[in-house]
């Protein structure tokens, strides 16, 4: 049986990602080499046309994968020789496209990787420097570090789930993650590991905790936030100073 749906979470790097069937369903894992004929690479929201089989850890995978615009074009092809002349014609410029786009796409992976290193070394530097010349104690930065490196180790278990059909790791408890302070880890996951990277929602939401973190950072630097520290904050970690 032969299934239609969108494909979403495309890694493009690593050739793997999800189908989503239409009008909802079991999602499967998509493969680039399950892909029949490979006329081009897939990108995410790509409607294709795939059968569905079981791994042997019962994933759902699917296989004899193809566009649903390549398979369209075979189906025309046996009506009218002329129609599939145009549609050749049309499949041959779409390839183009996707090539030009595809060649463009890693520069601007390059640059947004760029792009949020130099960010989140910023903010360490005028973190760091909040600490050596602000009554700032240096328990925040500790703190920021630690959550950066749970936020990371989230978003990695996260991924890992994704890829084998596990149990998921909430998006709410990954933007908590970020508003406590491990933004800077989550940026660096979302890059590296390229995971939650292409969704818009979520990335909106994210931006929205970094927003609110660093306005509580900021709030720490005047005298309410000081006492506030002192009073709440570092009878915490009396015991590791």
């Amino acid at each position: 049986m032969r299934f239609q749906g969108k494909i979403f979470n495309w890694n493009d790097d690593k050739g793997f990602g999800f189908v989503e069937p239409n009008g909802g369903g079991e999602r499967a894992f998509v493969h680039i080499k399950a892909f029949n004929p490979r006329s081009r690479r897939p990108i995410d929201g790509d409607i294709i046309i795939y059968e569905l089989v079981r791994e042997d850890n019962h994933r759902a995978k699917a296989v004899n994968i193809q566009f649903s615009r390549d398979a369209t074009g075979a189906l025309n092809k046996s009506v009218s020789s002329k129609s599939v002349s145009s549609k050749s014609v049309h499949s041959k410029n779409s390839g183009k496209n996707n090539q030009t786009s595809q060649s463009r796409r890693p520069k601007g992976k390059a640059q947004s990787h760029t792009l949020a290193n130099t960010f989140i070394l910023l903010f360490c530097v005028g973190l760091a420097l909040s600490v050596l010349v602000s009554p700032l104690p240096p328990v925040v930065g500790g703190i920021y570090v630690a959550m950066s490196v749970i936020a990371f180790l989230a978003y990695a278990i996260d991924k890992n789930a994704a890829q084998k059909g596990l149990w998921r790791t909430k998006e709410s408890t990954l933007h908590l993650f970020a508003l406590l302070g491990g933004w800077p880890g989550a940026l660096l996951a979302q890059n590296w590991l390229r995971h939650k990277s292409s969704k818009t929602e979520f990335k909106h939401v994210y931006w929205i905790t970094v927003l609110l973190n660093l306005g509580g950072l900021y709030w720490l630097h005047t005298t309410q936030g000081i006492q506030f520290l002192n009073r709440y904050v570092m009878p915490l970690f009396a015991g590791l100073l």
